[in-house]
């Protein structure tokens, strides 16, 4: 029980004056401090008395109640709690047997222990917050989420949530202030409930001492608000929250000439906005904004249906700008685009001849696997729609895709490919798209697909990729360039230098106007021109002559010293003329003038004496020495009775002749021969005559082994 203020402080101030007259009883203590929530039997004070005397407790005594007294002890009968009083006051009587008395009061301070725990006005607190609330906007007052304590203690707050994906939204405003604030704006999409926690402690949260919690539950709805602008539909979200979402646009055809009865068909579909707020669901309005400045199109307000008023004159193309507005708030406002297409008439739709496409492929092939033709697994399986708009039927605009499945895929051209690692043998039933992406028809074929197990292909049937045929094309286009130029540099070696030799003389004559035999040039003056033959290692003598523009005999030396130094044994010689020189020669030889003399043939047994230029060899047995003809006549060396080689000569004669009767026949500018033959004697001697004339008549005589 309290004890009065004025009460309290009269005893006080009487108690040492009434302690120090009296005797007989005494404590040790007269002011103790006792903790609450004490033990009943806590002893409070020890007492002590003289002889004779006893101790009672006083009928006055304010908080006698409270205390006992056993044997010599002062104690507290039950526990006491300082919230409830901090203060205790009690008398006792002291007495003897004779009537001698004496008082003592006792004075007992309750000490405060944290005993309790913080309490909130309200365990649970329900909230409903707008959605377009402002950051920092006090959402819960202090006061509706504060907490006491009955130790008197100060409250130390935190604040949780319970729902995931919702932190970071709301928050206190500090460790000893619970007022709740928006630390982040909201989205009524992403979440339009949570639940926080707040929890208040008597200690700080890193106190070693006990420590005393209680929570609260708060409930916050999210009110939904008009704050996005309409979206148009399919759109796009640009952003993780998704609060954005961005319409790629709308396209379509139209027939040059003609208008529509019905509103235009569009891909990817019809024009259509909604207000992202869809709780709100305000209305929506459609609009024109842009791009028909010669009002070709229009648009319903209401549906967003696209039509036309009058048909377009020309091929070009209108790109729409297609405004959808919010009726309660102009300000909330899209803008898409369609662009619109003018082509000719299109009278057909593509078709699929084949209904039914059968393929096979094996399990396990990697993705972009050909699927190939069932009844020619050596095929790749393709698909082709028709079009009889076009020549042949072939649509270019043409473009394939699978519209049923995602185990396949269809590229552009009509292939079929796998688009997953097949696992499992199995059949599947497809349905291809082959679509005209300028008139947006369509034209649908069945695709039936054997999943065939992978051990039942043979060696022989190995599948190959587009990447493997890519492969041993580049392999085998580097070796097809390798043997080009293997055999560029083969064909150059055989045949290089004939080549450029011929280029070479062309190139010559063409410049000069005809052709022209350089060896000659001095021989023009001497009017004699000589050149020595080479002797290979069979003894033959070979001389490559040309027939210049005034025909001369090109011998190989009209030395007399140098004929008598050779062998009385050589053997056959032979003057040749390449193939390719008697064909120049040929066009060479209709090209003189009239004044160049014919070359005649030297293997003649006759005699033309009167003929200018001509020239001849013959035997010795020809001549006729009374002819007066400038002839030297070599001396035979050889045995005369040899008449082998006299048989051997005659028939040389015979064949010489032959020889040149038919040189005279064919062309007597296509060559010269002549062919001597020994075989173990010498040849018998002979008489050359040459005849030679340019522009003076000059003879040489010469002599030939």
């Amino acid at each position: 029980m309290a004890v009065s203020h004025w009460l309290l402080t009269s005893v006080l101030f009487l108690l040492p004056f009434t302690t120090q007259q009296q005797t007989g009883c005494s404590v040790n203590n007269s002011r103790p401090s006792v903790y609450e929530n004490n033990s009943p039997g806590y002893v409070v004070a020890t007492i002590h008395m003289e002889p004779d005397f006893s101790v009672r407790i006083a009928p006055y005594s304010p908080d006698g109640s409270f205390f006992a007294i056993v044997g010599s002890e002062l104690q507290l009968t039950r526990s006491v709690d300082y919230e409830a009083t901090n203060l205790l006051l009690v008398s006792l009587i002291c007495e003897n047997s004779v009537g001698k008395t004496n008082y003592l009061e006792i004075q007992v301070t309750i000490l405060n222990m944290n005993d309790n725990s913080p309490v909130f006005a309200q365990g649970n607190l329900t909230v409903v917050v707008p959605e377009d609330t402002k950051v920092n906007a006090t959402i819960v007052a202090r006061e509706d989420v504060s907490a006491s304590d009955a130790d008197m203690d100060t409250i130390y707050y935190e604040l949780t949530t319970e729902v995931t994906g919702t932190d970071g939204y709301f928050a206190i405003k500090g460790v000893n202030n619970p007022a709740i604030y928006l630390q982040k704006a909201l989205d009524y999409e992403k979440f339009n409930f949570t639940t926080l926690v707040l929890y208040a402690r008597d200690r700080p949260m890193d106190s070693p001492e006990m420590t005393n919690t209680a929570n609260a539950t708060i409930n916050i709805h999210i009110e939904q608000a008009d704050t996005k602008p309409p979206w148009f539909k399919p759109c796009s979200f640009i952003n993780t929250e998704k609060s954005i979402c961005i319409s790629s646009g709308y396209t379509g055809t139209v027939n040059i000439y003609e208008i529509p009865m019905k509103p235009i068909t569009l891909q990817p579909g019809p024009i259509y906005a909604v207000d992202p707020d869809y709780l709100l669901n305000e209305k929506i309005v459609y609009s024109i904004v842009g791009g028909d400045a010669d009002k070709v199109f229009s648009v319903d307000a209401d549906t967003g249906n696209l039509t036309m008023n009058k048909a377009a004159t020309s091929l070009d193309s209108y790109l729409l700008q297609v405004m959808a507005t919010q009726v309660n708030n102009i300000q909330k406002y899209s803008v898409a685009s369609v662009d619109i297409k003018v082509v000719s008439k299109n009278n057909y739709p593509p078709y699929f001849k084949t209904k039914i496409y059968n393929g096979t492929v094996f399990v396990g092939l990697a993705p972009k696997s050909f699927v190939f033709q069932a009844e020619n697994p050596s095929t790749p399986l393709m698909i082709t729609a028709e079009d009889d708009d076009f020549t042949e039927k072939v649509n270019p605009g043409i473009e394939y895709y699978i519209k049923n499945s995602t185990d396949f895929i269809a590229t552009k051209d009509g292939l079929i490919l796998t688009n997953v690692m097949l696992e499992s043998p199995k059949t599947v039933t497809i349905e291809a798209v082959g679509k005209d992406t300028v008139s947006m028809q369509e034209a649908s074929t069945v695709i039936v697909v054997e999943v065939i197990p992978a051990t039942g292909v043979a060696p022989s049937d190995k599948i190959h990729t587009a990447q493997d045929m890519a492969i041993l094309g580049g392999t085998l286009a580097a070796l097809l360039l390798i043997a080009l130029i293997f055999l560029g540099v083969m064909i150059y070696k055989q045949y290089g230098e004939p080549v450029k030799h011929l280029i070479r003389k062309k190139f010559s004559k063409d410049t000069s106007g005809g052709y022209q035999n350089q060896s000659y040039e001095q021989d023009e003056y001497e009017n004699v021109s000589t050149k020595q033959h080479e002797t290979s290692e069979n003894g033959s003598v070979r001389s490559m002559t040309h027939v210049p523009e005034q025909p001369e005999l090109f011998l190989p030396s009209s030395n007399t010293e140098e004929t008598d130094s050779l062998p009385k044994t050589s053997i056959a010689s032979t003057v040749i003329f390449d193939q390719e020189e008697k064909e120049e020669e040929m066009e060479e030889t209709e090209e003189e003038t009239e004044h160049e003399k014919e070359v005649k043939s030297i293997l003649k047994t006759d005699r033309h004496v009167a003929n200018d230029g001509y020239k001849a060899v013959w035997f010795k047995t020809d001549v006729d020495p009374d002819a007066g003809e400038m002839v030297e006549v070599i001396e035979d060396n050889a045995a005369d009775g040899d008449n082998d080689s006299d048989q051997d000569l005659q028939k040389n004669d015979n064949e010489e002749e032959e020889e040149e009767d038919d040189y005279d026949k064919d062309d007597h500018h296509r060559g010269l021969g002549v062919s001597f033959a020994s075989e173990s004697s010498s040849l018998p001697a002979a008489a050359v005559k040459v005849d030679m004339s340019h522009t003076d008549a000059v003879t040489e005589e010469a002599s030939y082994i």
